[in-house]
């Protein structure tokens, strides 16, 4: 082999290597459409389990792993304001720099925590979007001191925020826009690490409160407009999402057995196989999903686009896994990746 020959084999092989760099790059890369701006009269809905965002006051918590992270945070006030830029740096990356027009939260310590956020999205935003108005918290008082939230710039019904069942993750929300209402419900349910998943009897507990209330809200109107979101701590498979959740991925079984409607789980179809929104033990499970309505297919009123629902990958390392925050090195973000859909509203 003579040096030109192995001068231009050389270059080659080089030339192949940096496309192949480039190839992965675009393959890990964010380019979903949550990053991309909405058209007029589009929103982006986003959840968010943003892993233990507690605020940094010193609330007396006594129990681990809280009592650590209310004293890590209470201490360390530089290191709280650091965790709120590394989520807002991520959630103002989409829809076009404008964040979620309808942002749902999951692990967070209390109200305070949520303003804060809320607080430094709007003052990031500057003029470029409507600011976050709306805040919706309740307590539920479970077993972690650990809620979820639903900020949004769009109008609400605040006297109509409730919790759903006793000491259980479960915050329904109602916004109005152009005279049309979506019920959002944020759920955060019990942690495999407390209960068994081959048991699963508490998720399943959290699947039926829910789906009671939106049963009872289709027996009323079968066009609600109702989207669920949450940390299932189960996959879209998990007896807790199908079963008692009753989810499907097939449309035209939504309204075929009355009153046992089915909702349309975004998330479980063959898009999202071998994907996830966090990593364990080195393998993705797919805990973050969004669930809507029957209602939210069809035409008028509030609708989803079933295409644009994402796992938002701007958060993870380069084998897709979440960064997690560091607590020592200030980096990362939460250790669960944003899943995202798009929705529309006219009059039905």
């Amino acid at each position: 082999m003579n040096n030109q020959f192995k001068t231009i084999l050389g270059t080659a092989i080089a030339a192949l290597v940096v496309l192949i760099g480039v190839l992965l790059t675009l393959l890990n890369s964010d380019s979903n459409p949550s990053t991309e701006a909405g058209q007029p009269g589009e929103y982006l809905f986003c959840f968010w389990n943003v892993e233990n965002f507690f605020d940094d006051e010193d609330n007396g918590l006594k129990r681990d792993p809280d009592k650590h992270y209310d004293q890590l945070f209470s201490r360390n006030k530089e290191l709280f304001q650091r965790k709120v830029e590394n989520l807002g740096k991520v959630l103002l990356q989409l829809n076009g720099g404008k964040g979620p027009d309808i942002l749902a939260l999951a692990e967070v310590e209390n109200q305070n925590a949520a303003t804060r956020l809320q607080e430094h999205l709007n003052e990031k935003l500057g003029n470029r979007a409507e600011p976050y108005k709306n805040l919706l918290y309740l307590n539920p008082h479970g077993g972690r001191d650990i809620a979820t939230v639903i900020l949004t710039r769009l109008p609400v019904v605040r006297d109509r925020t409730v919790l759903l069942g006793s000491r259980l993750r479960i915050l329904e929300g109602h916004l109005v826009v152009n005279g049309q209402e979506l019920v959002v419900i944020a759920s955060h349910w019990t942690s495999r690490l407390t209960d068994k998943p081959e048991e699963g009897t508490s998720r399943a507990r959290y699947a039926d409160m829910i789906y009671g209330r939106f049963r009872a809200m289709y027996s009323s109107n079968a066009q609600v407009d109702l989207l669920v979101c949450g940390d299932f701590n189960d996959t879209p498979q998990d007896a807790s999402v199908t079963k008692h959740l009753h989810t499907t991925t097939e449309e035209n079984l939504l309204r075929k057995i009355s009153p046992e409607p089915s909702m349309f789980n975004l998330f479980a179809g063959p898009a999202f196989a071998g994907k996830g929104t966090l990593c364990y033990e080195g393998k993705h499970w797919l805990f973050d999903q969004i669930v809507v309505s029957p209602g939210l297919l069809e035409k008028g009123g509030w609708m989803c686009d079933p295409a644009s629902a994402t796992i938002v990958t701007l958060s993870a390392d380069r084998e897709g896994c979440p960064e997690g925050f560091n607590e020592k090195k200030s980096t990362g973000y939460s250790d669960h990746l944003p899943v995202t859909v798009r929705l529309s509203v006219q009059g039905k």
